[in-house]
């Protein structure tokens, strides 16, 4: 706007040709302003000029320097005069020379505004998670051009007051000319010459930053482009990964729904359940894979090579992988199952709560084992697939077996009715466990397709056995497998008080006593303090339905072979 103030203002002054229309005043005030506001401005540009300029003028110096040093040497043999100023212009040269070593950097004019940022690290948008770093690749692009736009603006700034510094300044050199003003024409020849300097200096750096701007806007503007147009490629295959994974999971969904409403049986549709699961994040991996892997042929051949090294390395997670196959294709094991495993001496009995790709987790519940060795339950149990192979694995409840034997074993002594014993214990045991054995009988019919099941009896039996310190009868039927101590709770129970109130049946238990030499101190005379009714070594009578063990005679007690587990 101001230049175009100023080009109206000089073509009426060459129509009309009236110099004594000219406020002069007015001019060299504007002139005055505009330079201080230069001046004082924060403008890069004009910065850089004004450091250009101190290195041309300093150049200048040492060129004049040198001439002056070389002239005087040449005089220096027919006029010893001059030593002294060839000594103050070498020195004045060594102060010039550094100081040009100094602003060495502007040498080159406005290099380092002219510099354009250099493009590298160009990101290729190949996956959802780069599209993040494109679009910020994007910004910084973006935020480049617009400071060099904003330095483009700047230095248009700085040359637009040159001009009108330089225009101002002309009109007040001709005006001054025919006023025959010698020092005013002076002043403004200087004016003008320095401002024609500074519009050329500035034309020439703003001509190079145009043509490096076209170019560079031109080159950013096609990376831009390339990027959205991958970032638009990655988010329709986004989109349509999300779809293919939201078939899948509606087919999962509806497989499972048919699988709860046509099979009855929960532990089938928990591994079936448990497999289509498997199957679907499979096939993710899969359609991933082939999605965003661009060389599939690269990754096979790595795992083919590193395969070796890893069955090797990871011997037990291979195992246990195939142990989850051999275990979910052969139906060994199911979820709710009871199942017992010994591993280095540890035996634990309980039930299959999940099957996982690499482990069975199992329930320590309260068993009989429990009883007997761990003292302990309750317990969660992970039990590595590879097991299966190495290590012994009874499933209580295998191909719909619900029921397994289970024994107990009473002693009762020598004198005793062991018949009438077997024949009272038999009838226990059958009336206890006659639902289980007919639920085997059952079971056993359904598994003679699969097996070679021949001459099983499963009636319940009773036996008895000589044991060195009494007769052991061993009682055997059928129970629910997860009920066992509650029945051989029961059925223990019942078996103590039939013998008790048996006259010929004796329960046999461990008995000690300490005879001294010579006797047992009382000239086996009876025991003032042991009732009448009470066996004793002179009183060897037990009453019926009493839990004493009958005493034998003192030779078999001082070798201590009464008494019975």
């Amino acid at each position: 706007m101001r230049r175009v103030i100023v080009g109206v203002f000089l073509l009426c002054a060459s129509i009309f040709g009236a110099t004594e229309t000219i406020d002069a005043p007015s001019l060299e005030s504007k002139l005055a302003t505009l330079t201080k506001a230069i001046a004082q401005s924060n403008n890069p540009w004009y910065k850089q000029y004004i450091n250009i300029k101190a290195y041309e003028n300093l150049l200048q110096e040492i060129r004049y320097a040198e001439k002056e040093l070389e002239r005087l040497e040449a005089i220096e043999e027919k006029n010893s005069r001059v030593s002294s100023q060839i000594l103050q212009y070498k020195n004045t040269l060594q102060t010039l020379q550094r100081q040009r070593d100094i602003l060495e950097s502007y040498a080159k004019n406005y290099s380092q505004l002219l510099e354009l940022p250099e493009i590298k690290d160009i990101p290729n948008v190949s996956n959802p998670i780069l599209i993040i770093s494109g679009y910020s690749f994007i910004k910084t692009l973006q935020e480049s051009q617009h400071n060099i736009e904003s330095n483009a603006k700047s230095l248009q700034e700085i040359l637009d007051m040159a001009k009108q510094c330089y225009e101002i300044a002309q009109i007040l050199n001709d005006y001054y000319v025919d006023e025959n003003n010698t020092p005013k024409i002076k002043e403004y020849q200087n004016q003008t010459l320095e401002a024609l300097q500074m519009v050329q200096s500035l034309e020439s750096a703003q001509q190079i930053l145009q043509t490096s701007y076209d170019v560079y806007s031109k080159e950013i503007e096609s990376i831009i482009t390339s990027l959205e147009s991958e970032i638009k490629a990655q988010v329709v295959k986004m989109i349509s990964i999300l779809v293919a994974f939201g078939a899948i999971f509606v087919i999962g969904l509806f497989i499972k729904t048919a699988l709860r409403k046509y099979i009855l049986d929960s532990n089938r549709v928990y591994t079936a359940n448990k497999i289509i699961n498997i199957f679907n994040i499979t096939l993710i991996v899969i359609i991933l894979l082939f999605a965003y892997l661009e060389n599939v042929s690269y990754l096979v051949a790595i795992v083919g090579f590193a395969s070796a090294g890893l069955a090797i390395a990871m011997k037990d997670l291979f195992m246990s992988v195939l142990g989850w196959f051999v275990i979910v294709l052969g139906g060994s094991v199911h979820v709710g199952d009871r199942v017992r495993v010994v591993k280095d001496g540890a035996t634990y009995v309980g039930d299959v709560l999940d099957i996982s790709v690499l482990r069975m987790t199992i329930y320590e519940d309260i068993t009989f084992t429990s009883y007997v060795e761990n003292r302990r339950a309750g317990r969660i149990i992970f039990i590595p697939n590879n097991y299966i192979f190495t290590t012994l694995l009874a499933n209580y409840t295998h191909a719909g077996l619900q029921t397994v034997w289970d024994g107990i074993d009473i002693s009762i002594t020598f004198d005793s009715n062991y018949k009438k014993a077997l024949s009272i214990a038999t009838e226990i045991g059958k009336r206890y466990s006659k639902g289980y054995t007919e639920l085997t009988r059952k079971r056993m019919e359904r598994l003679k397709d699969r097996f070679s099941l021949r001459n099983i009896n499963l009636e319940t039996r009773a036996f008895c056995m000589l044991e060195p310190n009494g007769i052991r009868i061993s009682l055997w039927y059928h129970v629910n497998s997860y009920t066992i101590m509650a029945l051989r709770s029961t059925i223990s129970g019942e078996l103590i008080e039939a013998f008790l109130r048996e006259d010929d049946i004796y329960i046999a238990y461990p008995t000690t006593k300490v005879v001294p030499t010579g006797g047992d101190g009382r000239g086996n005379k009876p025991d003032p303090s042991t009732p009448s009714n009470v066996a004793s070594p002179t009183n060897p009578t037990r009453p019926r339905g009493g839990s004493d063990v009958p005493f034998a005679d003192d030779k078999d007690l001082d070798h201590g072979n009464f008494g019975v587990m």
